[in-house]
């Protein structure tokens, strides 16, 4: 399969940081992740990396000047950057924390070029797989009222709407749904969950499609 599910490193956050601005308008600042990363024993956090990216990576040239002609990753035109090969892979992040016996996911996010491609949905089933290894019961989150494709995923994993936050997000005072699913241990949720996985990671095995991301 071309997507590789790893623990998020201190050495991938300024990747994250760059797709996290993409994909939310109040994205959290590098010094968060670092603090949930080494200082926060209740977090979990995870990125996706794609084989087929690191390969073109690894054969581009190295940088020493600035080049005549772009390269088509954004980093890789920054001698300054920070970001490594490496970290360049990858492809979406997300995380959890584990608040007494219930798995809170706090942040999930594909880059642009990768949304409808599986990924989002890897992550989630990535983060219920974690669940089951950290012993929590159920999976808990919040997401914008607005975002129905967020919420149908959710719904396909079980999650279900019990509770409002009004005025949640700062950018724009949106409202959040509270989801949550049942016992993660119940013989029918196990039952969904291990069907799904399988077909996800079918359909993950079938996807060969190239995506040039910035």
């Amino acid at each position: 399969m071309r997507y590789v599910v790893d623990r998020m490193t201190l050495g991938d956050i300024p990747r994250i940081v760059e797709i996290e601005k993409l994909a939310y308008s109040t994205p959290w600042p590098p010094s968060a992740y670092r603090n949930e990363l080494q200082d926060n024993r209740m977090a979990h956090y995870i990125v996706v990396r794609d084989k087929r990216l690191s390969a073109i990576v690894a054969a581009q040239p190295e940088v020493k000047e600035a080049p005549r002609r772009p390269f088509p990753f954004s980093w890789l035109n920054n001698r300054a950057t920070q970001i490594t090969p490496a970290a360049a892979s990858i492809v979406g992040f997300a995380g959890l924390w584990l608040m007494m016996d219930e798995a809170h996911i706090t942040t999930i996010a594909a880059h642009p070029a990768y949304r409808g491609r599986g990924v989002g949905e890897l992550m989630l089933s990535s983060l219920i797989g974690i669940a089951y290894t950290i012993h929590a019961d159920r999976m808990t989150l919040e997401v914008r009222v607005s975002n129905t494709v967020a919420q149908n995923l959710y719904r396909k994993y079980g999650f279900k709407e019990e509770g409002r936050r009004r005025r949640y997000y700062s950018d724009n005072n949106e409202d959040a749904y509270i989801m949550t699913t049942e016992s993660i241990d119940h013989p029918g949720y196990v039952e969904r969950f291990s069907r799904l996985r399988a077909q996800l990671l079918a359909r993950l095995e079938a996807d060969d499609q190239p995506a040039f991301i910035g």
